[in-house]
């Protein structure tokens, strides 16, 4: 499917009483915050599902590639289940793309929600399936997450697609732009290079954000993806939280120096990412960036109560 086939399927918004399975693509989780989440789930309105499989470990990945891709397969198998949540990011989920069935699960779509690791699953879905999956918090970090973050998510998951504000403006590249919304943690987004997997972003507004990352490694991210012509043809970037990445001017300096010669907008200062806030937003929505007046503006402004293209 090339980017130019795609007819985006939104997602059923969820309601309370649905079910939510739960499971671990990457890394193990902490017990004591994945209990946090689950509560703040239930105290959503929301039924989860896991079984005890999920607390698999593997070294540091949360069971074999094969169990954690079969528990993804049958969460989206199974018509009980209205969305699938990630429990934790870490590392793994590149390793299982190869296993997952995106056949069926364009055929059984429904929720995705991640982000970190999971951005190679959240962009493969919208790639592979056409699947608008959600940017958004884990389990494990939901139960330690503000007011900010749990109200911005129950709002989008419930129904309403919103226009985001950075809440500090940083205008990196002035203009304006249209183009389905993609990307997501920069550094699993760069290890899908040279893979089959491998987004294409001609036409798209690209999400980045990272944690952990010194600015020189970003760059170099950045340059080998631009040398591999990753970015050729993309509308706009917008930035999220660079969280234990050093002095974030000099990250800025990067994105700069990196796109100096592409006529595209690029805002920073979004809450979206390792940190909180973390607002929530769609993988796979047609968006307006407007750089200048700091601005992202969804054009479907709800969610569908059934399946259904776009």
């Amino acid at each position: 499917m090339t980017e130019n086939s795609i007819h985006p399927i939104i997602p059923v918004a969820l309601n309370p009483g649905d079910n939510i399975a739960i499971i671990a693509p990457g890394s193990p989780f902490d017990e004591i915050k994945f209990s946090k989440g689950i509560s703040v789930l239930e105290e959503m309105g929301f039924r989860t599902s896991f079984s005890k499989e999920l607390y698999q470990t593997n070294g540091y990945l949360a069971g074999t590639d094969l169990h954690r891709a079969d528990m993804l397969n049958a969460a989206f198998s199974d018509d009980s289940v209205k969305a699938v949540w990630c429990a934790r990011g870490g590392y793994g989920a590149l390793r299982i793309l190869q296993y997952i069935d995106f056949d069926m699960i364009s055929t059984h779509p429904k929720m995705f929600i991640g982000f970190s690791d999971a951005s190679a699953i959240l962009n493969s879905l919208y790639f592979r399936c056409g699947l608008v999956t959600f940017h958004g918090p884990m389990i494990e970090s939901l139960g330690c997450a503000d007011e900010a973050t749990r109200k911005g998510l129950a709002h989008i998951i419930s129904d309403r697609i919103l226009t985001i504000f950075p809440e500090k403006k940083i205008l990196i590249h002035s203009g304006k732009a249209k183009g389905i919304v993609s990307g997501g943690n920069l550094t699993t987004i760069c290890h899908l290079l040279g893979t089959q997997f491998q987004p294409t972003f001609s036409d798209h507004i690209i999400l980045f954000e990272d944690t952990g990352e010194a600015p020189y490694r970003i760059d170099r991210m950045l340059s080998q993806m631009k040398m591999a012509h990753c970015f050729e043809g993309i509308a706009g970037i917008i930035l999220g939280s660079f969280e234990k990445c050093g002095e974030t001017d000099l990250i800025y300096d990067v994105f700069n120096d990196v796109f100096n010669d592409m006529d595209i907008p690029i805002l920073a200062g979004f809450n979206i990412g390792h940190g909180y806030p973390n607002i929530t937003i769609p993988i796979g929505i047609e968006a307006h960036l407007d750089s200048d007046a700091g601005v992202l503006a969804y054009q479907h402004q709800h969610l569908n109560h059934q399946i259904s293209s776009v």
